[in-house]
């Protein structure tokens, strides 16, 4: 066996195996599948043909598997003698490429069917147009017959009872049809339920009068509410007191009654046939339950008349006797066989089973069986066409991640972009489980946001974005956009679920000073907010105590003009502001006294406050990985497919003006602020110079009248004080 020669390249932080050629894609069973960057893929979610990921799903558990890929490429290369076509997908493929003399001579009879006798190639959409022609025929292979699959009257008219008795499949024209297995069932059913009609026919007792089947219908569609009218009667004739419970209180009625008639009527189902008395009778005429009048008619015509002559009501015994009447029928009825095809009528039943619906049926089903041979060649020619167009590509997104970290068009797990916050993020996947993605996702470290779509149709479905580049700070859920599939149809985004983690080393540095800020500006929101509180209940009490006394609202309405503030507070943001001037002196302190060295003491500064906010996320942004979010969604990703932090900055795109637009700084409707940061930085400046003056710093800097020795004395830092005793003498 000759060996093959690999090909790999580094790419995303690992080594993937570079498969452009024929001989690459049907060699692929002798590649270690440790170095696959996927193991397996699923059939559905994902950008690909879903047909032909059925085709290599050879169990049909909706998943492609690494040795169901090798097989399919084993497959090809068997039925090909020129393996340089699975080198150019958009192609049709070549009649003389195809080596496999049975899969060519059916190519030859799939393009004759649809009008091409004279073509030397082949494409998937010949024979997906082929199929559909084939399929549109009375014997299409599938194993199902119709009704249209009858040739004359008296067969269709059997088809169409064997799918009434049966639970129908879909034969592919479409059409309800029955496979050969509910064809035996039914042909047996049919000789059962004959063979039980005739054991009753042959047992006198169990047709004690004309119409005894009927009969006991009628009878076993009331038996159970006429037993419970009668046990009531005879409940009132035991305890007058129980009347009114036995025949339901009024506060039911009343209920009903503020129903739609339709819908009232319906409600007495549960209420008793008729109005019980002590051992009354039951009617079958007047005051019968609406619910219920139907099916007492049924029992007086074709039950009560029959067996015992016409009446208006029925006692308790006349409806022993009845049942009586019936006991050998219903037993015989509880041994019923092939109930299925009861509803085809006793007399049907017979007839089938006398003649050749067997035969009928059985010949219907051996044409069906023909015609399977020209659906299997038919389905090996697409499937030849579709491998040759759609195995390089599964391979360069399964095998390796080529269009992934290529960018040339997009992978397979891409399913479109979304448009947010003025960014467009192309990695964007779909999610079948919300749950179960939420759960696994998070260790790809990736910052990402979850996704609910919907679109004009009223469909809706779920994706997961990955935001890699620009910063979080617009960033919420309930935010909007518009996501873009890859057919170019829009849908609307609203952001349901945020895994927070890091996007670059630049956004985490400033992170702290953005979390110190929103923390400032929430605190001072919330004071406000109770302060504001406060005020507004001490000024309806004062307008309350108005109401009540003029005297008390005077004073209300003085408390209400009082500070907002109380002493506590004053006092706690005296001790702040006082512990936060100490903290600025010695700080400045400090860096007034490094001299020279001071800029790099304020860089150090900043990379106290922000060195560990950045050290996180490069340990995050090293481990950042594709896997766990293909994971999720039930691939089985074989490598750390790595996303860097310029790898990742590809994957989404920040606004940018074109390079050669014209452009006007000047914003007619811009708001005329004041400049609080040239503000801040002059007291910032003004604040160092005081506190280096103030330490001495700038002595030498300064005339002798304006130094700090001369207006306050030389800077000592506070020491505890000493006392030296003169020694006594």
């Amino acid at each position: 066996m000759a060996k093959h020669t690999w090909r790999f390249a580094r790419v995303g932080g690992f080594d993937q195996v570079q498969i452009s050629t024929g001989q690459d894609l049907v060699n692929l069973g002798k590649l270690d599948q440790k170095l696959w960057v996927a193991l397996a893929c699923p059939v559905r979610g994902i950008e690909f043909d879903e047909r032909t990921l059925a085709m290599i799903d050879s169990d049909h558990d909706g998943r492609v598997r690494a040795n169901e890929l090798v097989a399919a490429t084993k497959w090809t290369k068997k039925v090909l003698k020129k393996l340089d076509v699975l080198e150019a997908p958009d192609e049709p493929l070549p009649l003389d490429a195809i080596d496999d003399k049975q899969i060519r001579a059916a190519a030859e009879t799939v393009l004759d069917s649809i009008g091409k006798p004279d073509a030397k190639s082949i494409s998937v959409a010949d024979t997906e147009h082929a199929f559909d022609e084939f399929n549109k025929r009375p014997f299409n292979g599938d194993g199902v017959i119709t009704a249209a699959s009858a040739k004359d009257d008296t067969t269709k008219k059997l088809v169409e009872e064997v799918i009434a008795c049966s639970a129908p499949l879909t034969d592919k024209s479409g059409a309800p049809g029955v496979d050969a297995a509910q064809v035996a069932a039914f042909l047996d059913a049919i000789a059962a339920h004959a063979k039980w009609l005739a054991e009753g026919e042959a047992d006198g007792k169990t047709r004690p009068f004309d119409g005894a089947s009927d009969a006991w219908h009628a009878v076993a569609a009331v038996r159970a509410k006429v037993e419970d009218f009668f046990a009531r009667t005879k409940v009132a004739a035991f305890d007058p007191r129980a009347l009114a419970s036995v025949n339901r209180n009024e506060a039911e009625y009343t209920a009903i009654a503020a129903m739609d008639l339709d819908h009232a009527v319906a409600a007495l189902a549960h209420f008793p046939l008729a109005q019980a008395a002590p051992d009354a009778p039951l009617p079958l005429e007047r005051g019968v339950n609406p619910a219920w009048r139907d099916a007492i008619a049924a029992l007086r015509e074709k039950a009560v008349k029959p067996a015992l002559g016409d009446r208006a009501v029925l006692t308790e015994a006349d409806w022993r006797s009845l049942l009586v009447k019936l006991e050998a029928h219903d037993a015989w009825r509880k041994k019923e066989r092939g109930e299925a095809v009861e509803k085809l009528g006793a007399a049907r039943v017979k007839e089938l089973a006398a003649g050749d619906a067997r035969v009928k049926l059985e010949a219907l089903l051996e044409e069906e069986k023909k015609a399977e041979p020209h659906a299997t060649a038919i389905e090996s020619v697409e499937r030849i066409t579709r491998y040759c167009r759609d195995l390089m590509k599964l391979a360069n997104n399964f095998v390796s991640f080529r269009d992934f970290y290529a960018q040339d068009t997009p992978a397979t797990f891409q399913v479109g972009t979304l448009y947010l916050d003025q960014r467009a993020c192309e990695l964007c996947v779909s999610v079948t489980d919300g749950g179960r993605h939420a759960t696994m996702a998070p260790l790809a470290n990736t910052y990402l946001l979850y996704c609910e779509l919907k679109n004009a149709k009223g469909d809706s479905r779920m994706i997961a974005a990955a935001m890699t580049d620009g910063d979080v700070d617009n960033l919420m859920v309930g935010r909007n956009g518009i996501f873009y599939d890859r057919k170019g149809d829009d849908w609307d985004a609203t952001v349901v679920k945020i895994i927070d983690n890091p996007i670059s080393i630049r956004q985490a540095f400033w992170a702290p000073y953005k979390k110190t800020l929103r923390l400032v500006e929430e605190t001072i929101a919330k004071r406000a907010a109770a302060a504001d509180a406060e005020a507004n209940e001490k000024l309806a009490k004062g307008v309350e105590d108005a109401q009540k006394e003029p005297a008390a609202a005077v004073e209300a309405e003085e408390k209400s003009k009082g500070t907002k503030i109380d002493v506590g507070t004053l006092a706690a943001i005296g001790v702040a502001v006082g512990g936060i001037t100490a903290a600025m002196g010695a700080m400045f302190g400090a860096l007034f006294g490094l001299g020279l060295w001071m800029p790099v003491g304020v860089v150090a500064l900043m990379f106290a406050i922000s060195g560990p906010s950045m050290a996180i996320a490069w340990l995050k942004l090293r481990k950042r990985n594709l896997g766990p979010i293909l994971d999720a969604n039930g691939w089985a990703v074989n490598a750390q497919a790595k996303l860097n932090v310029p790898f990742g900055a590809s994957l989404t795109k920040l606004a940018a003006i074109p390079s050669d637009a014209a452009r006007s700084f000047t914003d007619p409707f811009a708001e005329k602020s004041r400049p609080w940061g040239t503000y801040l930085l002059i007291t910032l400046i003004a604040g160092g110079l005081t506190a280096g003056w103030y330490v001495g710093k700038l002595d030498k800097l300064l005339p002798k009248a304006a130094r700090r020795v001369t207006i306050l004395g030389p800077y000592e830092d506070a020491k505890p004080a000493t006392t030296t005793t003169a020694p006594a003498k």
